[in-house]
């Protein structure tokens, strides 16, 4: 990426066979570029203002090259776009403008529109590659997803990661297809109506590859993250680690067309300085975004319920677009497991689930056991579109000791249950691929380090992480290729009784979704919110443009009785507990009119609609 018209980091290609080398090495007194050419070839660079080295040569896309320090350590390149011989390998010059975009039409899809499906590559298909995606599209779309989101594809040691052990945030994983790969996926997700959003790691970097100690201070022993030594955000010489990843953001926008960031665990970036990088980096997306004329978004994870992340600048906070709602997850996921340990300790009532809708967080300052402090602040006045919520990701099932899915755990009435909760929930919906049709193998964590000391490391802490919630037994082993293997998708099974059922089930909830205005986000204050604690049943009115719609859902494992509390006409648009939808048979009627008494079988929910669509609905 550029700054000030000049590569600031990595190999740029010109047009006119030359590319120019830039890297930040501030401790080094020399810094040579090897070209690995036939004959080899070594060439001094001149060294810049504030550590920057800098070389214009003639080299062709596809030349292999390193940094030598001080005439002594040949290294990669820290802003490598490929490493195609792995992580201790070489870097390659890459020609980021030659590739035929045929996605100039693309518009992208509003924040509040998305539904958002996460894959991780390596198991979402037997071939774990990028092109290998590509033929799934057709079902994702039809199934009404509009957004796909990639877990971490920057370069990591081997073949099998989930992707936060990346060494390379600029350079898409060579085993998934590189560089040339990603661009073939994200231009068919373009071509077919669905936007792409990439999570990056900016919070630390890999273990294993990682050579930017050699270079300069891009981390700090001053702050530890649970991976080892922060990122240098906010110490001597932070302004470069700052621009080395901007410029990393702005990579992917520019040579990717990616529509959107998921940043991973911001709550490990320390930064006290006045002006925080993640406001920073809000403000130069946001301002590529005007020069580009398509709008990008960023999105948090953050377990601090700080509703700063996503508020103005203007108002104090850091200006990003979203946060991901771990407290929606967690209140929903007690009450259908009835599961108590380690964080689900604070969750479990029909109140908590209540106050994620109504809120955002379920905690915004008030005391967690759990932490055994107080927790979050207030989000209540903030837009449901600034939430993403879940009933299943990548961490709250990889996480657990056997990765077990959702459909492991909970009959097939509370997976429909949690489908309806996510999918009409005010907020944006994500799914984890395959709980669409109920996917049961495991999401498991797997690695493939080389080293001994690493590999070792791993699997204690794994088995450390766990105590929290008093499992039992030994976890799978990271490093074995057959946790790998268990984790990948059996995407036949979508088509098979119970799964096909359940698809149709998804296909449904996500063409109400889009039919009904109502669904989408809106003002909290037109969300009306009725529950009976006794009975785990819960009530939400939602009205927008003349549009009104009842949900109700009992989360308990009986028959429910109860007065509806919203007066008027209703239809009935969907009933989970329909045998159409393999469940027990539908106690609701088809209509209410006035205040009707109800009996809504368990774990289960029925949509209502009320007054006129606007003429200009979407099919």
């Amino acid at each position: 990426m550029t700054s000030g018209g000049k590569a600031m980091n990595g190999a740029e290609y010109r047009n006119d066979v030359t590319a120019e080398f830039a890297v930040w090495a501030p401790e080094r007194t020399s810094v040579a570029l090897r070209l690995l050419t036939e004959p080899e070839a070594v060439a001094p660079m001149e060294r810049k203002a504030r550590g920057y080295w800098r070389l214009r040569v003639p080299c062709p896309p596809g030349t292999r090259y390193m940094f030598v320090l001080d005439g002594r350590t040949a290294r990669p390149d820290p802003a490598s776009s490929h490493q195609p011989l792995g992580v201790h390998g070489p870097s390659e010059v890459v020609d980021h403008g030659s590739y035929p975009w045929r996605d100039g039409h693309w518009r992208g899809v509003d924040l509040e529109e998305m539904v958002i499906y996460e894959i991780h590559t390596g198991t979402f298909t037997p071939e774990g590659t990028f092109d290998a995606v590509i033929p799934r599209l057709p079902a994702l779309k039809e199934l009404g997803v509009n957004t796909l989101e990639l877990m971490p594809v920057s370069q990591f040691p081997g073949g099998r990661n989930w992707g936060y052990d990346g060494a390379y945030p600029f350079a898409a994983q060579n085993t998934y297809g590189g560089p040339e790969g990603l661009r073939r996926l994200v231009e068919a997700c373009h071509l077919a109506g669905m936007a792409v959003l990439l999570d990056v790691v900016f919070n630390h970097f890999g273990p294993e590859g990682n050579y930017t100690g050699d270079y300069g201070p891009y981390a700090t022993d001053r702050f530890r993250t649970p991976w080892g030594n922060a990122i240098n955000f906010d110490g001597p010489h932070s302004d470069q680690v700052r621009r080395f990843f901007i410029d990393c953001a702005l990579h992917w926008l520019t040579h990717f067309h990616i529509d959107g960031l998921r940043l991973d665990a911001v709550h490990s970036m320390h930064d006290e300085s006045a002006a925080p990088f993640l406001r920073e980096l809000a403000e130069e997306v946001a301002r590529f975004s005007r020069a580009d004329g398509r709008r990008r978004f960023l999105v948090a994870e953050s377990d601090l319920n700080d509703s700063r992340l996503v508020r103005s600048k203007e108002a104090g906070g850091f200006g990003l677009d979203a946060v991901w709602c771990d407290d929606f997850h967690h209140s929903l996921h007690a009450l259908l497991t009835g599961e108590k340990s380690g964080y689900y300790e604070d969750f479990g009532q029909a109140a908590h689930y209540l106050r994620a809708l109504r809120n955002g967080f379920v905690y915004c300052g008030e005391y967690s056991g759990h932490r055994k402090r107080r927790h979050g602040n207030w989000p209540g006045d903030l837009p449901p579109s600034r939430f993403v919520v879940f009933s299943q990701n990548h961490d709250q099932v990889g996480n657990r000791m056997e990765g077990e899915r959702l459909a492991s755990l909970v009959s097939l009435e509370a997976l429909k249950l949690a489908a309806g909760a996510v999918i009409l929930s005010p907020s944006v919906p994500l799914l984890f691929m395959g709980e669409e049709y109920g996917e049961r193998a495991p999401f498991l964590y797997f690695t493939s380090h080389s080293d001994a000391d690493l590999i070792d490391g791993v699997r204690r802490g794994r088995t450390e992480e766990f105590a929290a919630f008093a499992w039992k037994g030994e976890p799978p082993d990271p490093q074995d290729g057959e946790t790998f293997l268990r984790s990948t998708l059996r995407w036949e099974a979508r088509d098979e009784g119970t799964g096909r059922l359940l698809r149709e089930f998804y296909r449904r909830l996500l063409a109400l979704r889009r039919r009904y205005l109502t669904l989408l986000a809106s003002e909290r204050h037109r969300i009306g919110l009725h529950f009976e604690p006794a009975r785990r049943l819960v009530f939400v009115h939602r009205e927008r443009d003349g549009e009104a719609l009842l949900l109700v859902q009992n989360f308990d494992d009986r028959t429910a009785l109860a007065v509806a509390p919203p007066q008027g006409a209703w239809k009935k648009l969907l009933d989970s507990s329909d045998a159409e939808w393999g469940g027990p048979g539908a106690l609701l009627p088809l209509g209410l009119t006035g205040a009707a008494e109800l009996s809504v079988p368990a774990r289960s929910f029925a949509l209502y609609a009320a007054g006129e669509r606007r003429s200009d609905e979407r099919s």
